[in-house]
């Protein structure tokens, strides 16, 4: 059984309310646990197969190496996370009977694993795309790369070299994704097919609505349900309950909850992205703003900022934002009512997602679970 917690209270400056966060039932631990151990072992046979293909070449002291592909992907994979997307995948699993007698337990745990390498591919590439400088509370991927360039005396842009190879540390994690999901049942390997490309068109859409200068709520929702939520609660959530052999009742509902849960992680994720504190989040304050992103939050305040305001959201995602702009379009988002809104859109997406698992078709400890999980998402700091 589940007790509550802690009352979790968000930075002061975030506008967040407070909510009471349930502490999730420990039997999602041992999945985690088993799912970091085999991306230890799929790491070191990685490590292994590197090896044997570098083995002509040896790398001279003081010179930039490719060495540093695989030691860049060491450092990220070990930088840390929440496991959101295993931990959704385990939910899956028991919602559809796997913790009764085991069924597909190995498959699932598989399927986690590769979710997560998943995560780390999807986490470079965004930071590169975003040119973001942090990630974690330590330095991007493609910065630790092009100050070992700068360090290193090496030919060329800097910052051309280190963003090429952050790409092949992304690759490499998706790359070794994909061998995790190989030998997994067809019904698996097709739902991952999916994932895989709902991520792509959704970053896609990330970028060209960017581009286009998009702040219309239909296209920020639509890249919210595709780029966030299906990525990172729907389908994880479908690959577990797929292992166990789910029936079409049980995915309903898991469908149903991760759908709210997926925009309740996708609104939480718009607010930490303006007004986070980066000692939570890791990443720089104010991120979303600096690159224009066409999110929700920003689409409402388009609707609701007076002319003044407006004129400054233009200049959003372009090099005539000021650091000034950043800091004054982080008040008007809390005076304008525009945080309160979103605040009160995450209340309900958690709600509803809670009455999705008030169904037999879900078995009663995987609605418990879900249940913690959602409030974890949506009240999170990071």
């Amino acid at each position: 059984m589940t007790t509550l917690a802690h009352r979790h209270h968000a930075p002061s400056h975030v506008g967040v309310r407070h909510a009471d966060v349930v502490a999730l039932p420990r039997s999602d631990a041992a999945t985690v646990a088993a799912v970091e151990a085999l991306i230890a072992d799929s790491v070191a046979s990685l490590h292994d197969l590197w090896a044997d293909l570098a083995r002509t070449v040896v790398p001279r002291p003081g010179v930039l190496h490719t060495d540093s592909v695989l030691e860049l992907l060491d450092a990220m994979i070990g930088s840390g996370g929440k496991r959101l997307r295993p931990r959704m995948c385990h939910w899956g699993w028991v919602a559809a009977g796997g913790a009764r007698d085991g069924r597909g337990h190995d498959d699932m745990v598989r399927a986690a694993a590769a979710l997560e390498l998943l995560h780390v591919f999807a986490l470079i590439h965004d930071d590169v795309m975003d040119s973001s400088d942090s990630r974690r509370g330590l330095p991007s991927v493609h910065v630790q790369a092009r100050r070992q360039h700068l360090d290193l005396g090496g030919h060329g842009d800097p910052g051309r070299y280190g963003e090429n190879i952050a790409l092949l540390v992304g690759d490499l994690a998706h790359s070794e994704a994909d061998v995790l999901m190989a030998g997994l049942p067809p019904r698996l390997r097709a739902i991952w097919r999916t994932l895989t490309v709902e991520l792509m068109l959704g970053q896609g859409r990330d970028l060209v609505g960017a581009a286009n200068g998009r702040r219309d709520l239909v296209h920020a929702r639509e890249v919210a349900r595709v780029k966030s939520g299906a990525y990172t609660v729907w389908r994880p959530l479908q690959l577990g309950a797929a292992a166990a052999g789910a029936a079409s009742d049980t995915l309903d509902a898991l469908n149903a909850y991760g759908q709210e849960v997926g925009v309740a992680f996708a609104l939480r994720d718009d607010i930490l992205g303006v007004l986070g504190d980066p000692r939570e989040t890791g990443k720089p304050v104010g991120d979303d703003l600096v690159a224009g992103k066409p999110t929700v939050l920003m689409a409402l305040a388009t609707q609701r900022f007076g002319p003044r305001w407006r004129a400054v959201l233009e200049r959003t995602g372009t090099e005539a934002l000021t650091e000034d702009d950043v800091a004054g379009l982080q008040a008007e988002l809390v005076r304008s009512g525009v945080i309160a809104e979103v605040e009160d859109m995450v209340d309900a997406a958690v709600q509803a997602a809670s009455r999705a698992l008030d169904t037999p078709a879900v078995d009663p400890a995987a609605a418990e679970g879900l249940r913690a999980l959602a409030r974890r998402i949506g009240w999170r700091a990071s």
